[in-house]
């Protein structure tokens, strides 16, 4: 394109690019800061996790059906498809089946102070896959903040012996969820943003609705409307449009600083959880979420200090 020439010289605009980049990502995050908390009341309401797991991704992925007929963006080729079932398995499968198995046992808030670690997570996938390399001050800073959200969970469990089998689910939802960000910000720098999120829905569509059936015939789905507007919820906005602002914002990038912007997410979600569902701000909470973001913020900001000496390239083709 002839614009390619001009857009390298014109370096001044690099910056606007970048605040927007974190722009994009905090609306992103403004919409996931409601997932926690409207699972809950879903499963509250008498809907399986099960159910709320797949039948969301189905929801967004017949979204992304009609967009893509409509649309007919190019397909992936090549290793694409393999980077995309990694999307699939992180954002479509892995994080939404998890805390919804997680959150019949926990609480939002409590939930929200173990996906604290989801930031700091992010970054290091963000870091691996982009072949970078930070300072041993992010690597020594994500480390204790894992150890910090172990900490927090097992102390609410009752000592180490009471961790629960919910905490562990949480945490392995924050490292797919941190794997389907990562791998998911890189495609969308190559296939576009909501293009990225269409084409995982669409590829974990036939596992999904297969899973979605069978929770209907074990379970039939109850609940009152406040218990379907938040399964819509989940499915239009949690698992579909959140998803074009915050992979955009990660295509800016640079990653590991949008990132950031994760941090407020588990602040903004505790209080979701304290209006709509009544949960107690407790002391142990207020504590545990302060020390996991304390430390995500550490490391994501010793990242940046090396992003700001050395700029990334601005190659995201505007869509």
């Amino acid at each position: 394109m002839s614009h390619n020439s001009s857009a390298t010289r014109s370096l001044p605009t690099a910056l606007p690019t970048r605040q927007s980049g974190l722009w994009w990502g905090l609306v992103g995050v403004v919409a996931f800061s409601f997932t926690v908390p409207f699972t809950r009341v879903a499963v509250d309401g008498g809907m399986s996790p099960l159910f709320i797991g797949s039948g969301r991704a189905v929801v967004a992925a017949l979204l992304a059906g009609v967009a893509l007929v409509l649309t007919r963006p190019r397909l992936p080729h090549g290793r694409q498809w393999g980077r995309l079932a990694a999307v699939a398995a992180g954002v479509v499968v892995g994080f939404p089946m998890l805390t919804s198995y997680a959150l019949t046992t926990v609480s939002a808030s409590h939930a929200a102070v173990v996906i604290a670690l989801l930031p700091a997570a992010t970054a290091v996938l963000a870091v691996v896959r982009g072949h970078e390399r930070p300072p041993t001050r992010f690597w020594v800073m994500a480390a204790v903040g894992a150890v910090v959200a172990v900490g927090f969970a097992a102390l609410q469990g009752g000592g180490l012996g009471g961790l629960h089998r919910s905490d562990l689910l949480l945490f392995g939802a924050v490292l797919a969820a941190a794997v389907g960000y990562a791998e998911g910000g890189l495609l969308a720098r190559e296939l576009g943003a909501w293009q990225t999120v269409s084409w995982a829905l669409v590829l974990a569509s036939p596992l999904m609705v297969g899973a979605a059936g069978l929770a209907i015939h074990r379970q039939p789905p109850t609940g009152g409307p406040l218990e379907w507007l938040a399964f819509a919820y989940l499915g239009v906005v949690s698992m579909y449009l959140g998803f074009f602002a915050w992979y955009r914002g990660l295509g800016i990038g640079p990653m590991t600083q949008v990132s950031q912007v994760q941090l407020v997410q588990p602040v903004l979600t505790i209080g979701w959880a304290a209006l709509l569902l009544h949960e107690p701000l407790t002391w142990a909470t207020v504590l545990g979420g302060t020390a996991v973001i304390a430390c995500a913020a550490t490391a994501v900001r010793a990242r940046l200090g090396v992003s700001a000496a050395r700029p990334a390239p601005l190659d995201v083709r505007r869509r």
